[in-house]
């Protein structure tokens, strides 16, 4: 595929069919449907829409909206004058939330009525909802804040940490809260008691996080392999020593996607190079060599397939 727009997201929907998010404003699916989501304007971050059908997409038109093959988009929020650059989705609750600058809202996508605002002292780079999408978690600079997604006026919990936080990710049990850094780090706090742990050593940002074999692992972008963290016992990966998957010397790893109980891991580098690995057998297989810069990735929960996009706008699905 050649879509001639850099691909900010690459989705899977419940069918097995990808779609895309492009930086022309366009949501594109593997059927071959094209929907003008943000005319004149960019894709700035995706996210399932939580029913499965379809995806939603902030832009630097500051609104947010839903696409789906062979349908009309559909606005579900705007903001006068800013970006939505932060979207997070939970078909658990079916709640959905967008960032503003300092702005987070959640909305329902059962419930045209429902909103929530939860204010920011700082801009907010990133947004989580925890595995039962009752809680929302908010990068931001000086750590992360953790709301209730349904409730109005809290105050919500607090973990700090110096610097800025430019994403967020829950581990699947809601034990962990981990944050990637403007600096060549990640951070985490244990929820329960908000005691801290650094995760460093980077070559670059590691923006991009996956979680695999039930929780246990806990893969990343940021080094020229993908670095593979242990989530086992009480302490997850505090004390532990982190193990490198796919290692090649002079490339850094841009994305990460694994299956969430399996062992398929699946990593895309700044020299165009995508590839999957069976992280318990040790097996690697080659599915691109090389190209431009790989800026989105994603594998379908049983591992079978696998899509990428690149910052040319180059992108393909393939069967594993």
């Amino acid at each position: 595929m050649e879509f001639h727009a850099h691909v900010t997201a690459v989705l899977f929907g419940p069918s097995g069919h990808a779609a895309f998010a492009l930086g022309d404003g366009t949501a594109r699916f593997e059927t071959g449907e094209v929907v003008q989501a943000h005319p004149d304007a960019a894709v700035l971050a995706a996210a399932p829409h939580p029913s499965g059908h379809g995806v939603i997409t902030g832009g630097d038109d500051g609104r947010l909206v839903w696409s789906r093959a062979a349908e009309p988009p559909v606005e579900l929020a705007a903001v006068a004058g800013g970006w939505i650059d932060a979207v997070a989705t939970s078909a658990e609750s079916g709640l959905i939330a967008f960032a503003s600058g300092k702005r987070v809202e959640a909305l329902d996508a059962r419930d045209p009525l429902f909103r929530r605002a939860f204010p920011h002292e700082r801009s907010v780079a990133g947004l989580a909802f925890d595995p039962k999408g009752r809680k929302l978690a908010c990068a931001t600079y000086g750590g992360a804040t953790v709301w209730f997604a349904r409730i109005a006026d809290q105050k919500p919990q607090r973990f700090n940490w110096a610097g800025s936080h430019i994403g967020v990710a829950w581990s699947p049990d809601a034990r962990f809260l981990i944050t990637a850094m403007q600096e060549n780090m990640l951070h985490g706090w244990r929820v329960a008691d908000a005691k801290d742990m650094r995760m460093s050593g980077y070559a670059a940002k590691p923006r991009s996080i996956a979680f695999l074999s039930g929780g246990r692992l806990m893969a990343t972008s940021g080094a020229e392999g993908a670095v593979v963290w242990p989530f086992r016992g009480a302490n997850g990966p505090m004390g532990e020593q982190a193990a490198e998957v796919g290692h090649l010397e002079g490339t850094l790893v841009t994305c990460v996607a694994a299956t969430p109980n399996g062992a398929r891991l699946a990593a895309g580098t700044n020299a165009g190079r995508v590839w999957f690995a069976d992280v318990d057998g040790n097996r690697l297989a080659e599915v691109r060599a090389e190209g431009a810069a790989v800026s989105a990735l994603a594998i379908t929960p049983d591992g079978r397939r696998l899509a990428w996009g690149d910052e040319d706008g180059n992108a393909d699905v393939v069967d594993l």
